[in-house]
């Protein structure tokens, strides 16, 4: 089922079909007439395209007269550079991509609602209202980071949804080290990533429910891969993979690994009756903060305890003076 097309308008689906085209044919020159009848246009149509596809940073050489070629694979996650990669999973029939819309996670709320179908995929180059927890904002830079939210529609009670959430960042976790297994990320309670006490990533989750079950929940992932820099009120607190490794990363080849991962765990989570118990072992695995960090919890009331790890649904358990209290929501900081 398609995006209802009042939500917002999708990047132009041929221009993906044009750059799978020339990639296919990296070592020669493809004539403006063959592209054209591939897609099915005229060649006046697929000059217009081409030169669209300039304007947003693809490198394409050549003229409507002598045909065009790449210089360069384009770090672009178009539908088409993704879907043949996630075959199998939930995540390869329905991808959405826009160069620039408000929020990913907003609009995947709304294609929810309007009945788009488990396993669609929303993905930015650039977001204006990127949003993280709260009433905190997501910087996104253009064509820089991986602006990505998924549909979900489990069966589970949505007091078990926070599980998502881990299972998002266990993703992020195994993807990152697929690429580079010297970046080693450390899982911040509940939705964050870091990198040496800088976070890189955040996790959006959001859900549609009734008081005994789950409608639908859009899990909403921003990573900084290829930031160089940032602006002076979060260079203290954010990095990005470029700043922490020191080289240039494939955009479309780490949000085909996150995709992978996420559809793993996903499937595990709805498969296997031992699959939460796995979730909560391995974050906790993978946390430094979780157990034995003194942290001030800032929620409805502020408190500072010892963390001791997640309970059965995954929520933190931090031991006070008074004992051992459960932090259902708020902001977790080290002490």
């Amino acid at each position: 089922m398609p995006v209802p097309p009042n939500l917002a308008p999708q990047t132009d689906s041929r221009l993906g079909r044009i750059v799978r085209l020339l990639i296919a044919h990296a070592t020669v020159v493809v004539s403006g007439t063959k592209i054209a009848a591939e897609i099915g246009i005229s060649r006046s149509e697929i000059w217009r395209l081409v030169q669209q596809l300039r304007d947003l940073g693809v490198e394409i050489a050549g003229h409507p007269s002598t045909g065009y070629s790449l210089k360069s694979v384009p770090d672009l996650l178009l539908p088409d550079m993704l879907a043949p990669q996630l075959h199998g999973t939930i995540f390869g029939k329905h991808i959405h991509h826009y160069y620039k819309i408000g929020s990913t996670n907003t609009l995947a709320m709304e294609a929810a609602s309007a009945g788009a179908p488990e396993g669609d995929v929303f993905l930015a180059e650039q977001q204006t209202a990127g949003r993280g927890r709260g009433a905190n904002q997501w910087h996104s830079a253009r064509s820089s980071g991986i602006y990505c939210s998924v549909l979900l529609r489990p069966a589970l009670a949505p007091s078990e949804a926070l599980i998502l959430s881990l299972a998002a960042g266990l993703a992020v976790h195994s993807a990152v080290q697929e690429i580079d297994a010297r970046v080693v990320p450390d899982l911040k309670w509940p939705n964050d990533v870091l990198i040496e006490g800088k976070k890189f990533c955040g996790i959006l989750t959001e859900m549609n429910a009734e008081v005994t079950r789950v409608r639908h929940v859009v899990v909403g992932i921003g990573i900084n891969v290829n930031q160089s820099t940032f602006p002076a009120d979060l260079q203290p607190v954010a990095t990005s993979l470029r700043l922490a490794t020191g080289t240039e990363w494939s955009r479309v080849e780490l949000c085909t690994a996150l995709l992978k991962s996420l559809d793993r765990e996903y499937r595990s989570l709805i498969e296997n009756r031992d699959a939460a118990d796995s979730i909560r072992r391995r974050f906790q695995e993978r946390s430094s903060s979780v157990r034995g960090r003194r942290v001030e919890v800032e929620g409805d009331a502020v408190f500072e305890g010892i963390t001791e790890g997640l309970d059965s649904r995954g929520f933190l358990q931090v031991r006070t003076a008074e004992g051992v209290r459960t932090v259902l929501s708020g902001t977790v900081r080290p002490r």
